[in-house]
């Protein structure tokens, strides 16, 4: 009868032993399920960490492409911006010097033709005998006729006597004293002047009162 209590004790012993080992393994085996699974995270985490900064570095390279590229519009747009007023410069210059040349197209034409207008005056002035009475009234004819083709293109005397002097349209070679007259008062007339309408070609020469 003691034999076999103590055979039971010893497989109650046993039986023990090897459920304490079971425990024991189970134990090892959760730990070391819990170490990779915590080493997955680990691993998950640092992957992740990895592919933020490279998203963070992507995004990065991104911005500084996007804003070469602005900069770079903001660049051609300017240089056009200043072609396009150059041009539009240009265009009115053009427009300016050709609308002044249509304008003023006789003006060379008028300068030429003054010395023999001053002429036909300094002739028309002198006395007309019997015998170069019709010969001067041919003359005066002819000046006449080339004055009215002159003023169709433009050309006006400059008013003179009685005048107050203007330096931009009178040239003072004299002065006088003379009571009749306010001072810087265009008394006389020396040599006509002309404009070609509204520019001087040449200004009148005068005598100024004081």
């Amino acid at each position: 009868m003691e034999k076999t209590n103590n055979e039971n004790e010893q497989m109650t012993d046993k039986n023990n032993a090897a459920r304490s080992e079971e425990e024991t393994e189970t134990l090892q085996v959760d730990e070391s399920q819990k170490d990779e699974e915590s080493q997955s995270e680990e691993s998950s985490v640092g992957e992740e960490t990895e592919n933020a900064a490279e998203d963070m570095s992507s995004q990065s390279e991104r911005t500084e492409e996007v804003e070469k590229l602005r900069q770079e519009k903001d660049k051609i747009f300017n240089q056009l911006a200043r072609t396009q007023a150059e041009y539009d410069n240009f265009k009115k210059r053009t427009q300016k010097e050709k609308q002044a040349d249509q304008k003023y197209r006789a003006q060379e034409l008028v300068t030429a033709l003054l010395p023999a207008i001053d002429n036909f005056e300094r002739a028309l002035q002198a006395e007309a005998t019997d015998g170069v009475a019709s010969f001067m009234e041919g003359m005066s004819m002819i000046y006449n006729q080339l004055m009215e083709a002159l003023q169709s293109q433009g050309v006006s005397p400059i008013e003179t006597v009685g005048k107050e002097f203007d330096p931009n349209l009178h040239h003072a070679v004299m002065q006088a004293e003379d009571d009749n007259y306010d001072s810087n008062i265009v008394v006389e007339e020396l040599q006509k002047g002309y404009m070609l309408k509204d520019r001087v070609i040449r200004p009148a020469m005068v005598k100024v009162n004081k």
